[in-house]
């Protein structure tokens, strides 16, 4: 593919991403209050359906990827991915008590079907020296729709109310949809070859170490409700909430290319260090200083994190895994990333309900430096 239509292919895809998630958070920054205030769930059920939310992510994203590999189709999931997330709006807008939540959460998460098919192409129309930085882009459009969906959700909450908000939350992913559709061209497999199903055995033991030290990490790293709630109950109103959540999503905006394109030069591995480093001192903020400065700094480090873990973690994966299966690599990684996150939200869950609401920090901090130390054995191609 020719550089123009690498852009081209680049800059659609920003775009729908972009109206995915300003769809995304017009609700993201109220969905603690709605499920724990509105109908009536206690912490643990908060963490189990944002975990389950998470494990479906997983198997979504696994599914997609070696479908697509084998297909060789990538565009049908893509496009297919945005429309069910704005059908799970519109039943989150229908429901009356928490159960309700469960299936359109499930639809919402399997959405996320888009995800390694669209990283495969984004992968294959890259080179080495710009991969960090397309991902990167990717990513910061992500975020910048999230602070537009922040914005529009302060602004116009306290006159639609949750159930008007989430129905106005699903257009974006409409019209995301339909971009995919018209401007997104498939190229044509060459000639058919016999599809090989990628075995766990026969990667590459690099590869398998970052997994392992990533599904570690995961298992600390739980839901943000956790922090918005955590806010709340220190003292903040409740209609500041998602003000903390714009802050974080803000900083992940503005750092994600800058960090994709630190890591295309410096490496992926001093980026992501850098990653679990920001998550770390979170956690002791939360942990050790309680002060209205410090958790709003905690939110500006979750943003940090979040602008330096995803664009890099995507970029390594798709140079330690096969290039042949690359949306089959793509969708594992994230298969056990997102299983790793039910028991993560749900044990943060019940360690907040049963203990205190610093014990989730606590083990996600040994978790941290755990996945850390790994990390330096893992090898750079």
């Amino acid at each position: 593919m020719n550089q123009k239509k690498t852009k081209k292919t680049i800059r659609t895809f920003g775009l729908a991403s972009f109206l995915n998630d300003m769809g995304s958070d017009m609700i993201y920054p109220i969905w603690p209050l709605f499920v724990t205030s509105v109908l009536g769930a206690n912490m643990t059920v908060l963490g189990l359906i944002d975990g389950l939310g998470e494990a479906v992510v997983s198997i979504s994203k696994a599914f997609s990827g070696y479908m697509s590999d084998r297909l060789k189709k990538r565009k049908i999931f893509i496009w297919t991915g945005y429309l069910l997330g704005s059908l799970s709006r519109i039943g989150y807008a229908l429901s009356t008590v928490w159960q309700h939540l469960i299936p359109f959460k499930i639809f919402d998460r399997a959405g996320k079907i888009r995800s390694a098919p669209r990283d495969a192409i984004i992968a294959d129309i890259s080179e080495k020296e710009n991969r960090g930085k397309n991902f990167g882009f990717i990513r910061a459009m992500d975020h910048f729709g999230a602070v537009i969906g922040i914005i529009i959700c302060i602004l116009f909450f306290k006159y639609l109310g949750y159930k008007n908000l989430f129905l106005l939350a699903a257009i974006p992913s409409v019209i995301g949809a339909l971009l995919i559709l018209s401007l997104i061209k498939e190229k044509k497999p060459v000639k058919k070859e016999v599809h090989q199903k990628i075995s766990f055995r026969n990667i590459d033991k690099n590869f398998k170490l970052f997994i392992f030290l990533s599904a570690i990490f995961a298992l600390g790293s739980f839901s943000y409700s956790f922090l918005l709630i955590f806010a709340k109950e220190f003292g903040f109103q409740a209609t500041f909430v998602p003000v903390l959540y714009l802050i974080f999503t803000a900083v992940a905006s503005i750092f994600a290319i800058p960090f994709g394109k630190l890591a295309d030069r410096i490496g992926r591995k001093s980026v992501l260090f850098l990653s679990y480093i920001f998550w770390a001192l979170l956690c002791i903020i939360f942990i050790f200083i309680h002060s209205y400065i410090a958790i709003i700094a905690s939110f500006i480090l979750y943003g940090l994190h979040k602008g330096a873990l995803e664009p890099v973690q995507k970029t390594f994966v798709s140079e330690l895994a096969p290039v042949k299966y690359r949306a089959s690599s793509l969708g594992g990684f994230q298969m056990v990333i997102g299983l790793s996150a039910l028991p993560s939200s749900l044990i943060a869950g019940i360690l907040w309900d049963k203990i205190n609401l610093y014990t989730p920090f606590y083990l996600s901090l040994g978790l941290t430096i755990l996945s850390s130390l790994i990390l330096l054995f893992v090898k750079e191609k």
